[in-house]
């Protein structure tokens, strides 16, 4: 087994330890407190909004797309609260775009499409408020295969979307998989860089996690008969950083009590990221 290997299953075992430790002391909890008559009543104080910015600029046309919205409290339902009549630029070199916004929130330059190794520089501006980004679109790696591997985990076995790929020697790569069970995206968040492996040939095993629910389409195994595409983009450092820091703090894995906002590549106190990336996708019916 070789580097990336043992660091995929290190990676693996960590997560599902952490969420069999998180069920044991959240069990521990309800019998402790279920013994005590007193009654305790938290008051959670809400924190100030902050504006959440998702651009995203690929190397397809119709790939260019912000998505402005904003914080809300711990209390509040889970809805969307966007923002309209924001001003959003991109720009590289001289050239600049302005995007218009298509549906509320939602800002799109359908024609704009990126090249590898420009670098790409966002600007929004909210009423007086001002946040840029940059980010740099890689060169494409060549996604060679997708296929099915079957794998025992903890008595189970897990059908898993596994990508074969070469990464280019002597340069610093990261990547980030998207994937799709029947037209439906899993919100689980797949990224590495090629720290342990740069230069070789990787086989990335997606981990898709099981739920309970099996009728919900986010939350449930992938099985034969089912159609998965796995979306496989270059990124670069910066975005990386952001989604490595995301998972890890959804987990909890961060070595911390309470959960922390991600490493954002946002200048100007919003949260999100703006990213630059190539992107290739394959299909595969699962045997």
């Amino acid at each position: 087994m070789n580097d990336r290997s043992n660091f995929i299953a290190y990676t693996v075992f960590k997560k599902y330890w952490n969420r069999l430790f998180s069920i044991i002391c959240l069990t521990v909890g309800v019998l402790l407190s279920s013994s005590c008559e007193k009654e305790i009543d938290i008051e959670l104080k809400g924190a100030d909004q902050r504006y959440v910015i998702e651009g995203v600029i690929t190397d397809q046309e119709g790939g260019c797309k912000v998505l402005i919205s904003k914080t809300k409290d711990f209390n509040d339902d889970n809805s969307r609260v966007t923002v309209t009549g924001a001003q959003v630029f991109i720009s590289e070199g001289a050239e600049t775009h302005e995007l218009q916004e298509t549906e509320a929130g939602t800002y799109t330059a359908p024609t704009l499409r990126g090249l590898e190794g420009h670098t790409y520089n966002l600007r929004v501006q909210i009423g007086t408020e001002i946040f840029t980004s940059s980010s740099t679109m890689p060169a494409l790696v060549k996604m060679d295969s997708l296929y099915i591997v079957d794998d025992l985990i903890f008595g189970d076995n897990y059908k898993l979307p596994t990508i074969d790929f070469q990464d280019p020697t002597n340069v610093v790569n990261s990547y980030r998989f998207l994937l799709y069970v029947n037209g439906v995206k899993k919100k689980q968040i797949f990224v590495i860089n090629d720290e342990l492996s740069n230069g070789r040939a990787n086989s990335i095993r997606l981990y898709a996690d099981v739920g309970e629910d099996e009728d919900n389409p986010e939350n449930r195994r992938i099985r034969s008969g089912d159609l998965v595409r796995v979306e496989m983009l270059g990124i670069d450092k910066g975005v990386y950083k952001y989604f490595f820091s995301l998972d890890n703090s959804a987990t909890g894995e961060n070595q911390s009590a309470t959960p922390s906002n991600p490493v954002s590549n946002i200048q100007g106190n919003a949260l999100g990221y703006f990213s630059a990336h190539n992107i290739q996708s394959k299909e595969i019916s699962v045997p």
